[in-house]
């Protein structure tokens, strides 16, 4: 199938990109990378009545380290944040993440802003931006907020974004050559969203950690700072754990959900292969 027709339009701002979102009464979309919105079009899935390509917008190219961390472009590509091409606070985990995202050729044009904006529950950024507390900067008619990622996802393909709103950029803290982290992902073949993904990240500096559980066809579960460090030091096991914070999961769910932190709780313990 091909799309419905539309208009294309190519503002030079992000501030007249939110103008124009705002005055299409939802009946305009941004663009950037068309690898989710894409294949949505082509199947007549959504069928907006003007395309808004905002993959070149200087504010959402831009990156910019301060001392508390780095803000990421939200049009910087997936293939970009891999090749190292941007300042990486998390000393290599971003570029592991970024590698095993989909294909080269999808990475080369996905953007970290669209992957999230598009908020799929499998999604590789969605679970690791949540995994590492980072947050979402948002530009609109009202002005510029922050929304912390774990609550930007607020469903399955659904944010906190309005109508009119754009994500400007990620900020993502600092960490220190101390911090440990482990991401897994189950995929039934290279390439394909996951059936289940555990993120892990201690702070030992700090005693503190923090564990996030994706693809659960919701927003991902941040566990508690508690039930976490009962994991990290094993005083309780992954499935004794995700049980009580999933309770209404059916067991096969729940088990390759459990087997998914297990992997991420080895990587942190330095037993485990990086993501896969």
């Amino acid at each position: 199938m091909k799309p419905s027709r539309f208009d294309y339009a190519t503002p030079q701002t992000a501030t007249e990109a939110s103008t124009q979102l705002a005055a299409g009464n939802g009946a305009t979309k941004p663009i950037a990378g068309s690898q989710s919105l894409g294949p949505m079009l082509n199947l007549r899935l959504v069928r907006p009545e003007r395309l808004l390509d905002v993959s070149m917008l200087p504010e959402l190219r831009e990156v910019r380290e301060t001392s508390a961390g780095v803000e990421i472009g939200a049009a910087i590509t997936h293939a970009e944040i891999e090749d190292g091409d941007v300042a990486d606070p998390t000393n290599g985990w971003l570029r592991d993440a970024a590698s095993n995202i989909a294909h080269r050729a999808v990475r080369n044009r996905g953007t970290l802003g669209g992957s999230l904006a598009h908020a799929d529950p499998a999604a590789d950024w969605v679970i690791v931006m949540t995994g590492l507390g980072a947050v979402a900067l948002i530009d609109g008619p009202q002005g510029r907020r922050e929304v912390a990622m774990e609550n930007f996802i607020t469903g399955p393909f659904e944010t906190a974004l309005d109508d009119a709103e754009l994500i400007t950029a990620i900020r993502i803290p600092r960490f220190n050559d101390r911090t440990r982290w482990g991401y897994w992902k189950f995929v039934r073949q290279v390439g394909e969203f996951a059936k289940a993904s555990a993120t892990v990240l201690i702070e030992p500096n700090q005693n503190a950690a923090r564990i996030a559980i994706g693809a659960l066809g919701r927003q991902p579960l941040v566990i508690g700072v508690e039930t976490s460090k009962s994991l990290i030091e094993g005083r309780i096991q992954a499935a004794e754990a995700l049980s009580e914070a999933l309770p209404d999961r059916p067991p096969a769910e729940l088990a390759m959900h459990s087997a998914a932190l297990t992997k991420a709780l080895a990587q942190v313990q330095g037993e485990g292969d990086q993501t896969k």
